[in-house]
């Protein structure tokens, strides 16, 4: 059986609202089948967004405080509460076809889980789930925070993997709306720093694995000229900091 096609597409550090946007408008390709499955990978500034179920009295400092720490705020669609995303921490947003796959909501973001987990097993580091609590913990903190949404049986967000994250920042929060839990990252448990092309090898890699399809790189500009997708800048929800 000959599987059906699907791109990674490397975006670098890209900003919150252009990768957001950029997801919708692959979605909606997605959705209209004038594209295959597709991989983001990327990272992004610092910025904090609010889950569907978003709770404010998670943000733990004034609006005020994110502007002068040059921190952007959304509210956005995904599923979960609240979270931080900035440089050091690798970020997968898949646009996938749930029905290709046969999966539910809750076995595909054990999938995705499933990805991190043997990313960190190729650098040594045990991740394991929390039955209690979505994402990936090394002992009692949290390395992968997932965060999905699905309509019309196309996912968009993802996963983010802190992997020399400052985690500093996480203090502005309580992450996933979890009181007193900590964050850790690769370079705080395994005290070295990360390369950035191993890890990314290594995620792509696993994704192949789990997500079966003729997976190949593909730059965005040629994706979006042979879509003649266009890009727009968002209005976003919420936003401080810019």
């Amino acid at each position: 059986m000959i599987l059906p096609r699907g791109y990674f597409i490397n975006l670098g550090l890209i900003d919150y609202a252009k990768a957001w946007d950029l997801q919708h408008d692959l979605w909606a390709k997605r959705v209209e089948g004038s594209v295959p499955d597709l991989v983001l990978f990327l990272e992004h500034p610092h910025v904090i967004t609010l889950g569907r179920r978003g709770n404010r009295s998670h943000l733990l400092v004034s609006p005020e405080v994110l502007q002068e720490k040059g921190v952007s705020l959304f509210h956005v669609e995904r599923g979960g509460d609240v979270t931080y995303h900035g440089p050091g921490q690798m970020v997968l947003y898949p646009i996938l076809n749930m029905k290709e796959y046969g999966y539910g909501l809750a076995r595909y973001v054990g999938q995705l889980e499933e990805v991190a987990i043997r990313v960190l097993h190729d650098f040594g580091i045990v991740g394991k789930r929390d039955p209690r609590n979505r994402g990936v913990w090394v002992g009692g903190d949290k390395i992968v925070s997932t965060g999905v949404a699905v309509k019309r049986w196309v996912s968009f967000h993802g996963l983010a993997l802190n992997y020399e994250t400052d985690l500093s920042y996480f203090d502005l929060i309580d992450p996933c709306g979890l009181e007193g839990i900590k964050m850790t990252s690769m370079a705080r448990v395994l005290e070295m720093k990360i390369p950035r092309g191993r890890l990314r090898e290594r995620a792509l890699f696993h994704f192949k694995e789990i997500f079966e399809r003729r997976w190949e790189e593909k730059d965005l500009s040629a994706l979006l000229t042979d879509t003649n997708c266009e890009e727009r800048i968002p209005a976003p929800l919420i936003q401080t900091g810019r």
